[in-house]
């Protein structure tokens, strides 16, 4: 039989390792959140609302730092990225007839009450210039910081598969 000391002392340790340990994830507030940041992009995306440059923005802050890794690129401020959205916009997003934003495979993981990453694979189909169908699509990883009461991206990474693939 263990003597009374040394078993308070081990009553004492459990109980102290229970209280440090993490709490359970709580799965209605993750998909909340996964709905939530998911929905944020569509939104953005909205090919049929107007300001679409203006929407896809903000989902970025304000000012800081950004940092924005995008077909063998880096930027590392909101003037750079703002500048690649118009440029995305008046380049290929006015070219798409009927664009929809799509969401496929996503994962969003909360790293604290106030960050969590996102990724995700989408497409936007649409008719082309040509009138062919014609499908745009990657992967997204975004990591994604509460600022001001909003979820902003403060950092991220798009890749496109290569071509045929």
């Amino acid at each position: 039989m263990m003597p009374p000391a040394l078993r308070r002392a081990a009553l004492l340790l459990t109980a102290g390792a229970l209280a440090c340990a993490t709490p359970a994830p709580d799965a209605a507030a993750d998909r909340a959140l996964a709905d939530t940041l998911t929905q944020l992009i569509a939104q953005a995306y909205d090919f049929t609302q107007p300001d679409v440059v203006a929407r896809m923005s903000a989902l970025y802050p304000d000012s800081g730092r950004v940092i924005s890794a995008s077909g063998g690129h880096i930027m590392t401020s909101t003037d750079s990225l703002h500048g690649a959205l118009e440029d995305f916009w008046a380049n290929v997003g006015t070219n798409m007839s009927g664009p929809q934003w799509t969401w496929h495979d996503v994962h969003i993981d909360r790293l604290s009450d106030d960050a969590a990453v996102l990724t995700g694979a989408w497409s936007i189909p649409h008719i082309a210039p040509t009138g062919n169908p014609h499908t745009i699509r990657g992967a997204w990883t975004a990591v994604f910081r509460r600022i001001g009461g909003e979820w902003k991206i403060v950092q991220e990474h798009l890749s496109v598969p290569p071509e045929g693939a």
